[in-house]
């Protein structure tokens, strides 16, 4: 999809995720200054904003989170599907140069037909994540936690087995974590006894690294680390999202320009909830004005 404004900004030579190219700019300019579109089911996916915005200070991000269907991790894969491509397509009328799938649900089910589909280079969080994990595992054994959508999706898996055909995965669906980091329950006796009910099973497996496979999970990377203990690595698929888009526009010339001011955007498809308070005080984020966007359902014909 073209968008005039696009036309005008300074576009290299780069790869779109159909396998064609994007024609160079007349200026020979190695650099865009376009927003990154980051879109999560609801505001979970601010983790990924938040290390991306540590990684790539220059750059300007506009997220999207589709507050008003929140979660996605309980519904079909053709609905997952559908309110991806919705969302995506709203990110593009923002001129986005880039899109990142802030969301393991929306990874897990969406990204092949996104990838066919969209005009811009896209990233899901499941790859990244995938590849820290067989990067650290010491016996080849790893555990990963998600939403239901994601587990029995096997994309974790998948994508494990495709960098080491002989790793071994262990995988747990953890429905309760949202919902408790969602109440702002990150250092509570609670939550403590829902993680170690949820991950005694893995630790008896012998797993050494567990995959965070929700973009909500890092919240309480500190609550999990307590109970797994220094043997069992963490992988934040966050801050391997962030790094994997920082390779992105690398390789296809896409940094903002140096000395560009970062800047970030929120908007909402309905009105925030007291996550986003519970996200700002743990994260540190500065959101600004919230923005709030009426979903264009039309958008799924892309």
């Amino acid at each position: 999809m073209n968008h005039p404004k696009a036309e005008r900004v300074c576009k290299m030579k780069r790869v779109n995720t159909c396998g064609g190219r994007l024609p160079p700019s007349p200026s020979g300019c190695m650099s865009d200054p376009r927003p990154i579109g980051v879109f999560d089911s609801g505001i979970g996916g601010l983790t990924v904003v938040k290390a991306v915005r540590d990684l790539l200070p220059n750059e300007k991000i506009f997220y999207l989170g589709d507050t008003a269907r929140v979660p996605y991790g309980g519904k079909s894969a053709g609905t997952v599907e559908r309110y991806s491509l919705e969302m995506t397509q709203m990110l593009l009328d923002e001129e986005v140069k880039a899109i990142v799938i802030a969301c393991n649900s929306a990874s897990a089910v969406a990204l092949p037909k996104l990838e066919k589909t969209l005009s811009v280079p896209v990233v899901g969080v499941i790859k990244p994540g995938a590849q820290a994990a067989t990067a650290v595992t010491r016996n080849r054994h790893v555990g990963v936690i998600g939403t239901r959508a994601t587990i029995k999706s096997g994309a974790y898996e998948k994508a494990l087995r495709v960098l080491d055909v002989d790793v071994r995965v262990s995988r747990k669906a953890c429905p309760l974590l949202v919902p408790l980091i969602e109440e702002g329950w990150l250092e509570d006796e609670l939550t403590d006894r829902v993680i170690a009910r949820y991950l005694e099973p893995l630790v008896s497996a012998e797993i050494d690294t567990l995959v965070l496979g929700c973009t909500h999970y890092p919240l309480l990377s500190n609550a999990i680390a307590r109970f797994l203990g220094e043997k069992i690595k963490l992988v934040d698929s966050a801050r391997n999202c962030a790094n994997a888009v920082a390779e992105l526009l690398d390789r296809q010339s896409l940094r903002a320009p140096s000395g560009s001011s970062g800047s970030l955007e929120v908007a909402l498809t309905d009105a925030p909830d007291s996550f986003l308070r519970v996200a700002r005080e743990a994260l540190h984020l500065d959101v600004g004005e919230i923005q709030l966007r009426e979903v264009l359902h039309g958008a799924a014909t892309l």
